[in-house]
């Protein structure tokens, strides 16, 4: 029992001689270290004076309203608006539920002298429309139906309390 207990004792003596030794090479070595390398922090830079700004603008538009609010606004007062309007009497039609862009020319009838167009809406539902008809959210007005396409005039909100025309088409759907 009594040499289980020398033995690591033993081990553990070795290992502390082999740990001191001659070390003069690395204090030489910290040594220089020291001397070569003289660290240099640059100075903090100067930074200007924070300058203060006074917002004078307070009698023009604010950007951060929405520009409906611009029929109140002196120059839209002065003027009366005379282009095109929707019509709000108007009983509104079945395919102006839809965008214009998500509905699909897929035929054309014709009867003597009547031609209509066939347009499926994205529920799948076929519709038979013809020039005067209502088609897309923003109040467009079929005026042209002819065998590829059928032309659409839309009114658009231009800003400014008014409103324009674009068109659109709907082509043949290629199924």
């Amino acid at each position: 029992m009594q040499r289980l207990k020398i033995i690591p004792m033993f081990g553990i003596a070795t290992l502390l001689t082999a740990c001191g030794g001659d070390m003069s090479d690395l204090e030489r070595f910290i040594d220089e270290t020291k001397q070569a390398h003289h660290g240099k922090v640059d100075p903090l830079p100067e930074f200007p004076p924070y300058q203060t700004f006074t917002y004078e603008a307070l009698d023009i538009r604010d950007p951060f309203r929405p520009q409906t609010d611009l029929a109140s606004s002196p120059v839209a007062a002065e003027t009366e608006y005379s282009g095109p309007r929707p019509e709000a009497t108007r009983r509104r039609e079945p395919l102006e539920s839809y965008p214009v862009d998500s509905l699909k020319m897929v035929g054309l009838l014709q009867q003597s002298t009547q031609t209509w167009g066939l347009v499926k809406d994205p529920e799948g539902t076929i519709h038979r429309v013809q020039p005067g008809n209502y088609a897309g959210q923003n109040h467009g007005k079929i005026v042209k139906v002819s065998e590829t396409q059928i032309g659409i005039v839309e009114l658009v909100p231009d800003g400014l309390s008014g409103w324009v025309n674009r068109d659109a088409k709907l082509a043949m759907a290629e199924e």
